[in-house]
């Protein structure tokens, strides 16, 4: 009897402005974001109710309005892995063997701005760090990994996840004011 092979699946464009100056990175969309092909779909994750504390982009709005207010905030959104094979939503179902990194090099040429990286969990770190760091250069990076938002992530709560979280909106201001 076979193992059946885990689908091949694929992320989303990022969504970035060319004046961004901070970056959301996840590692690879759950099965809930796939489907309705929205960054952080999973109605339990914490990702667009932190986002709604810090930058009134919460779940209550639509999915646009949500992006348009992180791209005005500097804020871009990507995923750190464009194509994996993994069964189900798990960061640790994914077959390490699949991985295949998103094109960070075009995204920081078309992002010259970008200066702070946010990593939404340890995955999305780790996967950067091995696939991706080595390939954009000279660039000078902040690198910080925050608490995973996924409800699978449950050993921190909310007010915890959202302290953390904090960084960004600090990262945010203090881009704003040596604009």
């Amino acid at each position: 009897m076979s193992t059946p092979v885990p689908a091949r699946l694929r992320s989303f464009a990022p969504v970035a402005r060319a004046d961004a100056r901070v970056l959301v990175l996840g590692s690879m969309p759950g099965a809930a974001s796939l489907a309705a092909q929205e960054y952080y779909a999973q109605p339990r994750n914490a990702f667009w109710p932190i986002m709604g504390v810090l930058f009134g982009a919460g779940p209550a709005l639509p999915y646009a309005e949500r992006l348009q207010r992180l791209n005005s905030a500097g804020i871009a959104l990507w995923d750190v892995i464009a194509a994996c094979e993994r069964d189900g939503s798990k960061d640790n179902a994914i077959a390490p063997n699949s991985i295949e990194a998103n094109d960070f090099a075009g995204l920081f040429r078309d992002c010259p701005h970008i200066r702070h990286v946010f990593f939404n969990g340890a995955t999305a770190e780790k996967v950067f760090r091995r696939y991706v760091q080595n390939r954009i250069g000279t660039l000078e990076l902040f690198l910080t990994r925050l608490p995973s938002t996924s409800p699978t992530y449950a050993s921190l709560h909310f007010d915890a996840k959202l302290a953390a979280w904090q960084a960004v909106s600090s990262a945010v201001t203090l881009y704003r004011a040596a604009s």
